[in-house]
C-alpha cells in the first residue's frame, strides 16, 4: 500500500510541475501594497488578473520626490509565467518564473546582470518581495516588506 501511495504522489507531483502556468495562480498579489521607511515610500500596485496579464506598477519616492519607478507585465508565456520588468532609467528585463506555489512566486533570469531573481511572498495583509542575486560575485538580496494599503481613488483636480 505504502509503494502506491508514493508511486501515485510522485506522478501527481511531476503532473503539477509539467502542468502549464495560469496568470491566476498568481491573483494574490492584487491589490495596493505600501513600505515606508522614514523619508523613503515604496509603493507597488497589481491589477486583477484579465486575458493572461496582470499589470503592475510601482514608484519610489523620498522626501517627496519621485526616486524611480517601475511597470511590469505579469502574463502567461510558453505555459510559464513571465515578468517583464520596465523599469525607470535601466533596460527592459524579463525573467521566468521557476517556483509557483499557494502564496509564492519566483522568477529568474540567469543572464540577467541584477538581480536574477525576482520574489514574493503573500502573507494575510503582507507581501514580501525581494530582488537577489550575484553582484561582483557577492550574494545580494534586497527586501521589500509591504503592507496592504488603500488604493489611491480619483481625487479633484485643481483648475
Amino acid at each position: 500500500m505504502m509503494i502506491t501511495f508514493a508511486t501515485a504522489a510522485s506522478l501527481l507531483a511531476t503532473l503539477a510541475a509539467n502542468a502549464p502556468a495560469a496568470i491566476e495562480q498568481v491573483a494574490w498579489m492584487q491589490g495596493c501594497w505600501q513600505m515606508d521607511a522614514g523619508p523613503r515610500v515604496v509603493e507597488e500596485q497589481w491589477m486583477a488578473p484579465r486575458g493572461g496579464v496582470m499589470l503592475g506598477m510601482g514608484r519610489t519616492v523620498r522626501d517627496g520626490t519621485l526616486v524611480e519607478y517601475e511597470s511590469v507585465v505579469l502574463r502567461e508565456q510558453d505555459g510559464k509565467l513571465a515578468y517583464e520588468a520596465h523599469p525607470s532609467g535601466q533596460p527592459s528585463a524579463v525573467f521566468m518564473a521557476s517556483r509557483i506555489e499557494e502564496s509564492t512566486v519566483v522568477f529568474e533570469n540567469p543572464a540577467h546582470d541584477f538581480p536574477q531573481r525576482v520574489g514574493y511572498k503573500r502573507d494575510g495583509d503582507s507581501l514580501l518581495a525581494w530582488i537577489e542575486g550575484a553582484v561582483n560575485g557577492k550574494s545580494r538580496r534586497v527586501e521589500f516588506p509591504y503592507r496592504r494599503s488603500a488604493c489611491a481613488g480619483s481625487s479633484k483636480s485643481s483648475r
